[in-house]
């Protein structure tokens, strides 16, 4: 067999033990786990307070941007800091030093963006409503 049809072999023999070791899991579950419903199991839990009024709360939709943000700086963190360790590397050369630089103005260029439309401000608007 090629070397090119190994990789995909193991792939797929990892995918498929995981999936068979899912499967288990959840048949074990299903068939040891003890079941007992009754009212007070099927009630909501809320910090062990009884809730008193429905479940619809309001939030602001900018909260989103925040959590955008939040998850373009943890990706921009798992690039960098591996990064930054095979940065001691000198067969890598300027070229890797250049891919990072153009990876970090794209961020930039995000942050700025979001920054020039007020995105950033955490006071209250008249147009969040």
């Amino acid at each position: 067999m090629s070397s090119g049809v190994t990789g995909y072999l193991v792939l797929l023999g990892v995918g498929v033990a995981g999936a068979v070791l899912f499967g288990a899991a959840m048949i074990s579950r299903r068939l040891l786990a003890p079941r007992a419903p009754g009212l007070a199991k099927l009630t909501t839990y809320e910090s062990g307070v009884d809730p008193v009024q429905g479940g619809w709360a309001q939030t602001h939709f900018r909260y989103i941007t925040y959590a955008f943000l939040y998850v373009i700086f943890a990706v921009d963190a798992v690039y960098l800091f591996p990064w930054a360790l095979v940065l001691r590397d000198h067969s890598l050369g300027v070229a890797s030093l250049v891919e990072m630089a153009i990876f970090v103005v794209v961020v930039l260029v995000g942050l700025l963006h979001a920054a020039r439309r007020g995105l950033l401000t955490w006071g209250t608007r008249s147009d969040d409503h």
